[in-house]
């Protein structure tokens, strides 16, 4: 692949293989350092978020709780969040209440997922999300909401944080890339909330993903990282 340069009043060109994607280059016309990418953003706010369920399939279960936090110019804005739960068709299975703390009781006078996703939707905006395990997990459960729930729905990009432990951590065989050991990896503390609860989630969540971009050193656009798509409903 080709790609320009990124100093303003330099129009070199590098050349190189798509694997050299999230690494740092230095330009040989110019000696400017940047992050090699497909694409170059601009935006510097984004969506850090997590849902809880009622098991693992997006067509069979449903959303239970959501939670996010702003994540502008590289720092979290816990003032600017997003919470809340919402009730499902059947009630939610004792284990999924033994693992996350949520139960029925918790979601029984609690707007529908469908509703919840539109609540969302409207605070989100056009920014980008970012979910652990998102690409397989949290953004497949969106998608399916929009379905069940007949919702005319936008396409939205979307950061899966696996991708950022990868880029720091390595891709070896067995390394793995789980919230906690990303957690034990980076040195943060526990959260002072439940953990599979989705305020939880999100809270280790942000200040890990604070901590990745500083050690790699990526700029407040996240350049370099690979991103995926899932879809939101369209609100007025």
């Amino acid at each position: 692949m080709v790609i320009e340069c990124q100093k303003p009043d330099c129009n070199h060109r590098l050349k190189g293989p798509k694997s050299m994607i999230g690494q740092r280059v230095r330009c040989g016309a110019c000696s400017f350092e940047f992050i090699w990418a497909e694409r170059y953003y601009e935006a510097d706010s984004f969506v850090v978020y997590d849902l809880e369920t009622t098991g693992l399939s997006p067509e069979a279960d449903e959303l239970i709780q959501i939670a996010a936090v702003r994540y502008r110019g590289g720092r979290l804005e816990p003032e600017d969040s997003f919470f809340s739960f919402a009730r499902p068709r059947f009630p939610i299975p004792s284990f999924i209440e033994s693992y996350t703390g949520i139960r029925n009781a918790h979601v029984r006078e609690a707007p529908r997922p469908g509703e919840v996703l539109c609540r969302f939707s409207s605070w989100a905006g056009g920014d980008t999300l970012i979910a652990h395990n998102g690409k397989r997990f949290d953004g497949k459960f969106l998608e399916a909401t929009c379905r069940r729930h007949h919702l005319e729905s936008r396409e939205i990009e979307c950061i899966d944080s696996i991708t950022l432990s990868k880029m720091l951590f390595g891709k070896a065989r067995g390394t793995g890339h789980c919230l906690d050991l990303m957690k034990s990896r980076l040195g943060i503390s526990d959260t002072a909330l439940r953990r599979h609860d989705a305020r939880g989630d999100v809270d280790l969540l942000g200040r890990a993903i604070t901590e990745m971009q500083r050690r790699l050193d990526l700029d407040n656009s996240l350049n370099g990282v690979l991103r995926h798509s899932t879809r939101l409903p369209i609100v007025s």
